[in-house]
Parts: structure tokens; C-alpha cells; sequence
């Protein structure tokens, strides 16, 4: 068992709760994650591979205080109201790639991407045109927009007509998608998309939710997280081993189409004497709890 885990002490008694039909599963909220990557410059620290950006989420944090992560968050009701500036794949192309049902669904995922990466990255995969992105992020009249998207009191619709901006969707490549175990007080079905630090960017370290940002190689990420040195969670463990084999941050995004989309959600099951939890297809992190007794769990 991987000593980085996340891994709630509450989490055994939730699971007894549901088993015996004394916890109903609340409905998860639509959310987005990017896997922000630069080539490092054959730096020893990623020797031929890009690295990418992380935050670690604060401790304070209700839900996976102290882990490492990707920028992202959920989506904004007002992503779905109204169609926006668009560029790349129509939204028909994206609905079925992200298994959604509707083309505003579809916006309203690909949106909360891009939206939540400028709040907690600096980062605006956004242009004047389907062939642009823009540049410099950093100035103050930018820094006011970034604030009002986080306080809600602009929208992401509202903020891209404003500045005569298209959402670049084609420097986005869906990855994967899970779904919080269903006895999470607080549930996320969660899209996750890879990007390439558009050229003129830079990150900041300007999340609220974050007490360190970092530049990392996927394989160094996991295997910091092997050693325990690094605390994640499933999914973020999963796609940083799935990108270390690519050479370039556009090697990384070409190879974004081939990837699963089928959902991932944790299952509990009673197991002789014990609950055994997994995540189908990720059999590393199974983890076997007592049947009863106090919460905290086995090895």
C-alpha cells in the first residue's frame, strides 16, 4: 500500500453506514481539473519530460486538506446559460467525449476548465481569435477580473465578452473522469484535462484554497507520493503515472484522445470478515478495513 494516500480516518464508519442502508449518497457536482504541463528543458529534475504544475491544497481545506493537486474546482451555474466565444472541436464533439448528455452541459464542463485555471493559475487558455491565446496575465486590470470570477461577482460568459475573447477549447485534451465514493459527505464528478502552458504565460501563486504551488515531473510526483513524501489522491495519483511516458508537454496533449473517459467510482464491498474498498482498474489502491469496530481502518 502506497504511504501517500489520502485516505479519511472517517472513511470506514461512512462505508459501514452505507452498507447497511444508513447513509443516503448525495448527488455529486459537476467539477474540472487541468494538468497544466511546460517541457522542463531537459533539466535534471525532468530529464527529456515536462513537468507539472501543482497546488497543495490548505489544511483548513474540508475536503483533501493537505493534498496535492491540479488547479480546478466546480462548475459555475451561470457556464451553462448562454453559448460563448468558441474555438476547437464543436460542442456535439465535446458532449461525446465527456459523456455528457447536452452541448451546454458539454460548455459548461470545458468553461469551469478554463475558468478555474485563471482563478488558481494565472492561466487564460483564452484569445482575440481561434488562432490566438493571449499573452501577459499578470497585470492589475487582469488581477480584478481574476478576483471578481472567484467572488462570483462576474461570469466566465461575461468576462470573455468583455475582453473580446473566444475560449481556445482545442489547447484542451480530455483525460479522464471520477466520480467521489458515494459515501463522501461531499461528492465531485470530476473531468480531468491535460494542457500546455500556453507561450507568454506564467502560473501565480494566487489560489486561496493553496499553500504551495510547484513545477514537477509526473514520475518524480508518484514517486514522491510512493515514499509518502507527497500526499494525493487516487485520480491525481493515477494521471501523473499516466503522463510520465511523454517526452513533450504536446506529446502529452496529442495523446489526449486515446485516453478512457469511462467513469471511475470507488465500490465497497463486505469481504469476509473485512470492507474491502476499490477502484476498478486501479488495483493499488484497494484498501482492506475491519467489518467493525471503531473508524481509522487496517494496513
Amino acid at each position: 500500500m502506497s504511504q501517500g494516500q489520502w485516505y479519511p480516518p472517517e472513511w470506514p464508519d461512512r462505508i459501514r453506514a452505507l452498507a447497511a442502508g444508513e447513509l443516503t449518497a448525495v448527488a455529486p457536482r459537476r467539477a474540472a481539473t487541468v494538468m497544466l504541463l511546460r517541457d522542463s528543458g531537459g533539466k535534471a529534475s525532468a530529464p527529456g519530460g515536462p513537468v507539472v504544475h501543482m497546488l497543495r491544497r490548505r489544511t483548513s481545506m474540508a475536503f483533501a486538506g493537505g493534498a496535492y493537486a491540479y488547479p480546478g474546482g466546480g462548475v459555475d451555474p451561470r457556464d451553462d446559460d448562454r453559448l460563448i466565444g468558441w474555438a476547437g472541436p464543436p460542442l456535439e464533439q465535446w458532449a461525446a467525449r465527456l459523456g455528457v448528455a447536452t452541448v451546454s452541459e458539454a460548455q459548461a464542463v470545458v468553461c469551469a476548465a478554463v475558468r478555474e485555471t485563471f482563478e488558481e493559475a494565472g492561466v487564460l487558455l483564452a484569445g482575440p481569435t481561434a488562432g490566438t491565446v493571449v499573452g501577459d496575465t499578470t497585470g492589475e486590470d487582469w488581477e480584478a477580473d481574476r478576483e471578481a470570477l472567484v467572488a462570483r461577482e462576474l461570469s466566465f460568459a461575461e468576462f470573455l465578452d468583455r475582453r473580446g475573447l473566444v475560449l481556445r477549447s482545442d489547447l484542451l485534451g480530455a483525460w479522464a473522469r471520477w466520480i467521489t465514493p458515494e459515501f463522501e459527505p461531499r461528492r465531485y464528478d470530476t473531468w480531468f484535462f491535460v494542457a500546455a502552458l500556453p507561450e507568454g504565460q506564467r502560473t501565480r501563486d494566487v489560489s486561496t484554497e493553496a499553500d504551495r504551488t510547484v513545477w514537477i515531473a509526473p514520475a518524480e510526483a508518484a514517486r514522491r507520493y510512493d515514499r509518502g513524501e507527497l500526499l494525493m489522491m487516487p485520480p491525481t495519483v493515477t494521471t501523473l503515472r499516466a503522463l510520465a511516458p511523454y517526452r513533450t508537454a504536446a506529446e502529452a496533449l496529442g495523446a489526449a484522445d486515446g485516453q478512457d473517459m469511462t467513469p471511475v467510482l470507488a465500490q465497497a464491498r463486505l469481504e469476509g470478515g473485512e470492507l474491502v474498498l476499490s477502484w476498478p482498474g486501479h488495483d493499488e489502491f484497494t484498501k482492506h478495513v475491519p467489518a467493525a469496530g471503531p473508524g481509522g481502518g487496517g494496513a
